[in-house]
């Protein structure tokens, strides 16, 4: 864990959410969040990273209460936010949660101008003067790198980017205290990814911003992540400082998933061996329960005793 004298942020404790389909013989249960806890820290950027289909994006939204989880505690700046859904919390979440989500396209409302997409959340916080409302929003769309003459645009003028810089400039003009970025650059291309990444980074230096980040691919979180959680089938299975996640990769998850990151020099690359990843072949059953080990100061791995001990031989 982190240092005893840091109080979290934000506090989640054995979530789950279950998603249930179909009737009868035909019914289908799915764990998508499986029994997970993790701490965020005020000013820090924590990585939640693993392939589609893995819970992170229902991470998010059962954080930010656009779906009710099925068990476990959630806390936000003291306050518990898991609880049955009031106006008050809805109130309480708005002010402090916002979400930038994956895809720029549908998250923007194709029949509103960037300054009403913007402006929406002011209006909802209570600014009723037209000209502060707009001031306001101008200012954010300089923070991002737009002008004001982009102020009046529909998001079908815009680049995959731009638009994404509308959804950070959405998120951010109400101040909130957490920011869940969905995979925010995952929709753009290469090129464009670490102006995104970028821009994410001085906007949480200058507005004082506390980021989650989800993401699908390490190497995109490297740089940008405090701390990096790994999340497989549901469970995080690995979750450490970033440089020493990077360092020390214990569960064989991360090291598939790191295996996987392209080198940039060309003699590393073609040396580079992907490994695969087979829970059949690469745990030690021994009819022990698993759970989260400190194996090293922060960083925690998901196993049992026998597969802690083979762990320790890698450090």
């Amino acid at each position: 864990m982190m240092p005893e004298e840091r109080v979290p942020l934000l506090e989640v404790e054995h979530l789950k959410m279950t998603f249930t389909s179909g009737k009868g013989a035909k019914k289908v249960t799915v764990n998508a969040i499986n029994d997970n806890s993790f701490s965020i820290y005020e000013g820090e950027t924590f990585g939640l990273v693993g392939e589609s289909g893995c819970g992170k994006t229902t991470t998010g939204r059962a954080i930010i209460r656009l779906y009710d989880p099925t068990g476990g505690t959630m806390r936000f700046m003291g306050r518990e936010i898991s609880g049955p859904m009031t106006r008050e919390l809805r109130r309480f979440l708005t002010d402090n949660i916002s979400m930038i989500f994956q895809d720029p396209i549908d998250s923007l409302n194709p029949r509103m101008t960037v300054e009403e997409i913007v402006e929406e959340g002011l209006k909802y916080h209570g600014v009723k003067d037209p000209a502060e409302r707009r001031e306001i929003v101008l200012d954010m769309l300089a923070k991002v790198g737009l002008t004001k003459e982009h102020a009046s645009r529909y998001p079908h003028e815009f680049s995959g980017g731009q638009r994404q810089r509308v959804g950070i400039a959405r998120a951010l003009v109400v101040k909130p205290k957490l920011i869940i970025a969905d995979e925010p650059v995952s929709a753009l291309d290469v090129s464009i990814q670490a102006q995104v990444i970028n821009l994410l980074n001085d906007l949480k230096k200058e507005l004082g911003l506390t980021i989650m980040f989800i993401a699908h691919d390490l190497s995109v979180v490297k740089y940008f992540s405090t701390r990096v959680a790994v999340m497989y089938y549901g469970k995080i299975v690995e979750l450490a400082p970033s440089e020493e996640l990077y360092r020390h990769p214990l569960h064989p998850y991360t090291r598939a998933l790191l295996s996987a990151v392209p080198q940039p020099n060309p003699r590393l690359e073609k040396r580079r061996q992907r490994l695969s990843y087979d829970p059949a072949k690469d745990h030690i059953e021994t009819g022990e329960e698993r759970r989260m080990h400190e194996i090293l100061p922060e960083h925690f791995v998901y196993c049992n005793s026998a597969e802690l001990e083979k762990y320790r031989e890698l450090l």
